[in-house]
């Protein structure tokens, strides 16, 4: 996909991240930050790094302005406005200049590298993971590094196959959505609301590969049975809800430092839905808020937790005539590359907004000088805000 480079979409850019900023000062308070740079909260100490934990929440499936940090889509967003945006670092300005797609999009997240792979492929990234920087560095364990996706496509974004890193020492993949298809008690026609998405059937269900965890591995990791798993998810209305009661399973019994959780019910905006579409940006805004609470009180995360939330991509305008408005995010303008991410937590100013251009792939390098790890083959650079 070409990227728009033209003066008109800089432009255009350049006035949705003021319109953000306006809008979450008005709105939620925050204030200006770019005065603020030379004060970074952050210690750089190794015991301090050691105990630090990240959180990264995409907020998959894209989600526009005017759905979200806008006045007229402030009504859906309440958790994130109201409770969430005045304790983060807000920064109004994140591109993404990549493919818009949700798999490859997301292992350009996770690599900080544009990744240009089939977005519908089974493939690994091309790139070394931040997983696997991560792990391999800071020689940490298996067990400390995770990703929860509820799109089975996902099962190979836990690490690449790079020479030096690759099988083995990247995140351990847990999909709750093909976990429960895989479920010999219970019959799929109880949970074809939970294993249907806009890509896949409940029939997909790829080869184990790039540490995925398989059925079995349910009680001994998360102490949660296979009966227990299926009774749960029949009270549950969506994938994301699933991944997220997985994600805190996983919370508290491994502690992971480095957790990755991708959500996805936003993207039932291809159905051509609108009222589908708000429900799912409704629910993520909830779900968020939820994890942030439990990031709270869990004694292995309070305190020492920083937590990012933020979109893959968005969707397109709906004055662009070659697109379809939120249904989807196939045009390149503004809207669909234009973006935002919310910080939270541990050496993080609370109620500040930034609307300095930075790009999606920024986020390993900026994780990485959190962390003590140098993401060597990344093309992002880290946030100096955060620095």
């Amino acid at each position: 996909m070409i990227v728009n480079r033209s003066s008109d979409g800089l432009e255009t850019a350049v006035s949705v991240s003021r319109t953000r900023r306006e809008f979450l000062r008005d709105a939620a308070g925050l204030a200006l930050g770019g005065a603020l740079i030379q004060a970074s909260p952050f210690v750089r100490a190794e015991s301090v790094r050691k105990k630090r934990k990240v959180v990264v929440v995409t907020f998959g499936g894209g989600a526009r302005d005017q759905e979200t940090f806008a006045p007229e889509g402030q009504e859906n967003i309440p958790h994130m406005l109201n409770e969430m945006a005045p304790q983060s670092s807000f920064f109004t300005h994140v591109t993404n200049q990549g493919i818009l797609g949700h798999y490859v999009a997301t292992a350009s997240l996770a690599t900080g590298v544009y990744e240009t792979l089939n977005n519908f492929a089974s493939v690994a990234p091309e790139h070394p993971t931040i997983f696997e920087y991560f792990r391999k560095e800071l020689k940490r364990p298996l067990s400390d590094a995770w990703v929860v996706a509820p799109s089975n496509g996902f099962h190979r974004i836990g690490e690449s196959e790079v020479k030096g890193f690759g099988p083995g020492q990247g995140a351990r993949v847990i999909l709750p959505k093909r976990l429960l298809g895989l479920t010999s008690s219970a019959g799929t026609a109880d949970f074809e609301h939970l294993l249907h998405d806009n890509y896949e059937t409940p029939l997909y269900t790829p080869a184990l590969a790039g540490g995925e965890v398989e059925l079995q591995q349910l009680e001994t990791i998360l102490k949660l049975s296979i009966g227990d798993f299926a009774a749960h998810a029949r009270t549950l209305s969506s994938p994301d809800e699933l991944s997220l009661y997985i994600a805190k399973r996983l919370m508290r019994e491994e502690s992971p430092s480095l957790l990755w959780i991708t959500m996805h019910d936003i993207d039932v905006a291809h159905s051509g839905a609108y009222s589908l579409y708000i429900e799912g940006i409704r629910r993520t805004d909830r779900l968020c808020a939820e994890l942030w609470k439990a990031i709270q009180t869990e004694p292995e995360y309070a305190g020492n937790t920083t937590m990012f939330v933020l979109p893959d991509f968005g969707r397109d305008s709906d004055f662009d005539a070659g697109g379809n408005g939120f249904q989807h995010h196939r045009t390149g303008d503004s809207a669909s590359r234009t973006t935002w991410m919310m910080a939270l937590g541990a050496g993080v100013r609370q109620g500040v907004v930034y609307d300095t251009p930075i790009q999606s792939i920024d986020l390993v390098p900026s994780i990485g000088a959190m962390m003590g790890f140098s993401p060597s083959q990344s093309s992002g650079k880290s946030i100096r805000e955060l620095a």
